[in-house]
C-alpha cells in the first residue's frame, strides 16, 4: 500500500481511481512545500522512481518532466535532478495539500453517521493533544489576561 524506501525521499499511498502520475506528482509537491524535501536535495532518477515505486519508466519520466515544468525541480548536468528553490508557499497552497485527506475524513465521517460538530470536536481534541507547547503558551497568555482584568 505505502511504497516508500530510503531511496525515495517521500511516500506515496497509491489509491484506486486516481492516476499514478497525479498521485506521485502530488506526493512530491507536498514533500517540497512541507519542507520534507529542501532546495538542493537530490531527487530520484527516472530509473529509481520506476524501480522503487514499481511504475512504468514512461510514467516516471512524465512525473519528473512535470515537476521540472512546474519549477519544482532543476536538472543539473552531471548531478541529475535536484529540488529547486521554491517561492514561499502561501497558506492557501499549504491548505490545499490537505484536500485529499480532508475529503477522506469527511467521506468516512458521513459513512459512519458522524456529524460536523462531532468531527470538529474530534479534530480540536487531536490538535490540542499533538500541540502541547502551543496550548501551554496560550493558557499562560489567557492567565495573564485574566489577572490584568
Amino acid at each position: 500500500m505505502c511504497n516508500s524506501t530510503e531511496v525515495i525521499p517521500f511516500s506515496v499511498e497509491f489509491r484506486p481511481g486516481i492516476s499514478i502520475f497525479e498521485q506521485v506528482v502530488y506526493a512530491a509537491h507536498k514533500a517540497m512545500i512541507s519542507g520534507q524535501l529542501l532546495p538542493g536535495d537530490a531527487f530520484p532518477s527516472v530509473r529509481t522512481l520506476s524501480r522503487e515505486l514499481k511504475i512504468n519508466p514512461n510514467t516516471a519520466h512524465k512525473i519528473i518532466s512535470q515537476l521540472v515544468a512546474d519549477g519544482l525541480l532543476e536538472t543539473r548536468p552531471g548531478i541529475g535532478n535536484v529540488v529547486a528553490a521554491l517561492p514561499d508557499s502561501t497558506r492557501k497552497e499549504r491548505t490545499q495539500l490537505l484536500g485529499p485527506e480532508v475529503e477522506q475524513l469527511v467521506v468516512e465521517a458521513k459513512r459512519l453517521g458522524i456529524g460536523l460538530e462531532e468531527v470538529l470536536t474530534s479534530i480540536t481534541q487531536h490538535w490540542n493533544r499533538l500541540s502541547p507547547e502551543e496550548n501551554q503558551s496560550r493558557s499562560k497568555s489567557e492567565d495573564g489576561d485574566r489577572r490584568t482584568k
